[in-house]
């Protein structure tokens, strides 16, 4: 079925919807089968920026087009699957590769997971952390523009992706703070679990507590500080999430309300609801849905 995306713009209690530009396909993906997409090309390269695991790596893709002046921008991908091994970043290759089609270097991360040694707290968002900032070694060697970098992430990666947004403001004390970060212009949540804590409460998601390593919300107060987007605002970066309405409820709740809660504490936000869409959908290479990404983050460029 061929569809347009709507815009749900939360600000001041107000909600305004406008229909946007372009057309995507949509065809109510299983995970089943979301597990077998592939890309069509290999990345450019591939860099490792760890020496604990052989999940520390990324892959580089490098637009087709000439670099513009000042070099290429640059997307920061983080995939999803609940954090767990179970799930690489192969089931977004083709999205990644599509994202570079829009005109951006893709900067594709692997990382540790639950059911990895040192997955979970700290060993994932360490990996994520400097995963990311590996690309101030390469990007004068693939002419990167550093000052044009966006994080976009999918379902687990999309609590990733701000998370990675906001940890400027985690403190000099936390095993996660990182001296000079690179800097982000913008964050994209794809379906993300951008909440941890709403995510438990309203989505049963058990697994946050696995992933902080904590036995309950209450225990596990200190590490959500540190660890969740929620937490950490005003994360200081503009912010769009985007969500399929075939997604689950208590997934549409969470998106709405940590906008909502990202705008009362002074942050530039914004969710897109894609009509017809579901969990997969929104990072199904076929659909056309990485034009949307893109021009998200064109927007971001724009500031």
């Amino acid at each position: 079925m061929t569809i347009s995306i709507l815009l749900l713009l939360i600000a001041s209690n107000d909600v305004f919807t406008e229909e946007l530009g372009g057309q995507y396909l949509f065809d109510n993906v299983s995970y089943q089968e979301s597990a077998g997409w592939k890309a069509n090309t290999a990345p450019d390269a591939r860099f490792i920026y760890g020496e604990d695991s052989a999940q520390q790596f990324a892959d580089l893709r490098i637009p087709s087009t000439k670099a513009p002046p000042g070099g290429y921008p640059v997307i920061v991908f983080i995939h999803g699957g609940a954090w767990r091994s179970e799930w690489s970043k192969n089931y977004t290759e083709a999205f990644v590769e599509a994202l570079a089609a829009e005109g951006f270097a893709t900067w594709d991360l692997e990382f540790r997971r639950i059911g990895h040694r040192g997955g979970g707290y700290p060993g994932t968002f360490e990996d994520i952390a400097d995963g990311a900032d590996h690309l101030k070694s390469i990007a004068k060697s693939y002419i990167l523009n550093l000052d044009k970098v966006i994080v976009v992430g999918h379902s687990s990666g999309g609590h990733l992706a701000l998370w990675l947004a906001g940890r400027s403001q985690l403190p000099e004390s936390s095993a996660l703070y990182r001296v000079e970060p690179i800097d982000l212009r913008g964050a994209v949540s794809i379906a993300g679990v951008n909440d941890l804590e709403l995510s438990y409460t309203l989505g049963n998601r058990t697994d946050v507590l696995t992933l902080i390593n904590v036995d309950s919300l209450e225990s596990g107060a200190p590490r959500f500080e540190e660890t969740n987007p929620a937490r950490l605002l005003p994360l200081g970066v503009p912010q769009t999430t985007m969500i399929g309405d075939n997604d689950s409820q208590w997934r549409l709740e969470m998106t709405e309300r940590y906008t909502e809660q990202s705008l009362e504490a002074g942050d530039n936000s914004k969710v897109l609801i894609v009509p017809e869409a579901n969990h997969m959908d929104v990072v199904d290479a076929r659909s056309g849905f990485a034009e949307a990404v893109g021009n998200e983050a064109r927007e971001f460029l724009k500031r």
